[in-house]
């Protein structure tokens, strides 16, 4: 059973950064799919970043590119979100996600909520302006 426990969340001003963390016990992050995604107030939950397992190729929300990088530490079993340039509608709950199956994963797409079967309990993101 997969667990992932989300920290680093908290309020800044527009421009300014966060680094989420994800910390993963019950499996490893490079045979995992790992992603970040994030749901504000009556709003779907929509694929931030994606890093994709034994590749370690990353897939981004075009909302994000070129502000927001998904990375791993395999030694240390942990996934980051690192969020520079931050803005009021980047403002939501974070969450981390992962999943195992290679065949789910695929057959949802990587920005899919759905691909993914194990969540954390999310950490909050606030961005004013």
């Amino acid at each position: 059973q997969v667990q992932l426990v989300e920290s680093g969340g908290g309020s800044v001003q527009a421009g300014g950064s966060l680094r989420l963390s994800c910390v993963v016990s019950g499996g490893t992050t490079s045979a995992l799919y790992m992603g970040w995604f994030r749901q504000a107030p009556g709003k779907a939950r929509e694929g931030v970043a994606v890093i994709i397992a034994g590749s370690g190729s990353t897939v981004y929300a075009d909302s994000v590119k070129g502000r927001f990088t998904i990375s791993q530490d395999i030694a240390e079993n942990i996934l980051y979100l690192q969020m520079n340039s931050l803005r009021p509608e980047d403002t939501a709950m974070y969450y981390c996600s992962a999943e195992p199956s290679s065949w789910r994963w695929a057959a949802k797409g990587p920005m899919d909520a759905e691909a993914y079967t194990y969540w954390g309990q999310g950490t909050q993101v606030t961005v004013s302006s």
